[in-house]
């Protein structure tokens, strides 16, 4: 169901993201990636690449970037980026520890089993690698978090039925539902592997970022 939605929405995707995040979602992106703290020439994964937004811009700092995706819709329209390949997140067609990162942007609550695409993450990731996981948040203040609210449940709808899929946008922001609790993340990512966990809200809880790195 997933994948045929994103499938859909493909073709206009950025640009919903650009009018539903007024452009933050750029200055969020290029957080993750340097966030990373790895060197330029870096081989990092870009799991659920979407239309390569991520992956752009990581290409941009310097790092050789293979975007992965299970929709091929979402691929099809991907533009700028070199390595592009249809993948299942929780089956990963990677060798062990062959990558020195990986990002992943607002898809977490799009997997069925969050912990096994953790396992395959800490598996093609080599020891000492990192990861940067971008997802939308939950503002703390009240009043932020209330304005956030509208137009997160009722004006991106509308906003996406208009320009893009009206179903699809209703279950974006309705799917935030499936996100674990930031304790649960972290001790899911030091479960599978990972050591140095740190979660990061940005523009004050409209997304937020987890970093780790790959236990050595």
């Amino acid at each position: 169901m997933v994948r045929a939605m994103f499938d859909t929405i493909a073709p206009r995707y950025e640009m919903v993201n650009r009018v539903m995040t007024m452009g933050l979602d750029s200055r969020w992106r290029t957080r993750s990636v340097t966030s990373l703290g790895l060197p330029r020439g870096s081989t990092i994964v870009d799991l659920a690449c979407g239309t390569g937004d991520l992956s752009r811009t990581a290409a941009s700092l310097g790092f050789n970037v293979i975007g992965m995706d299970l929709s091929f819709g979402m691929l099809h329209a991907a533009h700028g980026v070199d390595a592009l390949v249809q993948a299942d997140g929780a089956s990963l067609p990677l060798g062990n520890g062959v990558v020195d990162g990986l990002v992943c942007g607002y898809a977490l609550r799009n997997f069925t089993d969050l912990a096994q695409v953790f396992r395959e993450m800490a598996r093609v990731v080599r020891p000492g690698g990192r990861i940067a996981l971008l997802e939308v948040g939950t503002p703390r203040s009240q009043v932020v978090k209330a304005g956030y609210s509208v137009w997160f449940e009722r004006v991106v709808p509308t906003i996406g039925g208009l320009l893009s899929d009206k179903k699809a946008y209703r279950y974006l922001p309705a799917s935030t539902v499936y996100l674990p609790r930031v304790h649960e993340v972290r001790a899911s990512l030091v479960d599978c592997g990972f050591s140095g966990v740190n979660h990061h809200e940005l523009s004050g809880g409209l997304s937020q970022l987890y970093t780790a790195t790959r236990t050595q």
